[in-house]
């Protein structure tokens, strides 16, 4: 999810995702607000350290009002490219205060280099249309993961990067992508048996896929 202290298009503040979560049951959440260069709130004239520390702002005030109410927080980012949207997770804060020279990769650079430092990637959303999207491009080989179920996409979307995932035996995640907190009908995300104790242990989830997906727009159905 994102909010509107990191991503321009986010409505709902990180206080207002963690209650909106909280009331719903979950356990946990990811806050993945678009990274420097997308839809951010940092301006670009900043420092990298003071872009990297305003950027973070989001997740910061996500953690602290999750340890408040007994919600975790996990951290991740939205990399965009001509419209593309790459989800990272297992990198952190600390990570990106050194890498100065992450925006000047190419995206097929910027995956692999991130991939080899121990991250891991979803695709998120691989089929969105919209004005601002010159052509829709897909990196099966430099991603762990698809976006099989994105809540504020069509559903020929969902299923078309269904079938993207399956040809390529790609594994499926299921994400909210939400901007609106109260605004948001539809949600999603992973099911596991016992519950997520940090960061690294959702990584390790994610990779060895100890986990199932859901979607409330199938079980209103």
């Amino acid at each position: 999810m994102h909010t509107a202290e990191g991503s321009r298009c986010a409505r709902a503040t990180a206080e207002e995702q963690v209650r909106f979560y909280k009331d719903r049951g979950y356990d946990g959440i990811c806050i993945t607000d678009h990274f420097l260069g997308g839809n951010t709130t940092v301006p670009p004239q900043l420092t990298w350290r003071k872009k990297i520390e305003m950027f973070c702002r989001g997740w910061e005030l996500a953690a602290e009002a999750g340890e408040k109410v007994g919600l975790k927080v996990f951290f991740g980012w939205e990399y965009a490219d001509q419209g593309s949207d790459f989800i990272t997770y297992g990198l952190d804060k600390a990570w990106l205060l050194e890498m100065e020279g992450l925006l000047s990769m190419s995206i097929t650079e910027y995956l692999d280099f991130v991939r080899s430092q121990g991250a891991f990637v979803a695709h998120a959303h691989p089929f969105r249309e919209d004005f601002y999207i010159p052509r829709i491009q897909l990196m099966p080989r430099q991603v762990d993961a698809v976006e099989t179920v994105n809540a504020g996409r069509k559903d020929f979307e969902n299923e078309r990067a269904a079938e993207y995932a399956r040809n390529y035996g790609l594994p499926a995640i299921y994400g909210s992508d939400n901007h609106h907190a109260s605004k948001q009908k539809r949600l999603c995300g992973i099911e596991t048996e016992t519950p997520i104790a940090d960061g690294a242990d959702f990584l390790r989830v994610l990779r060895c896929g100890a986990y199932s997906c859901f979607d409330t727009a199938s079980e209103q159905e």
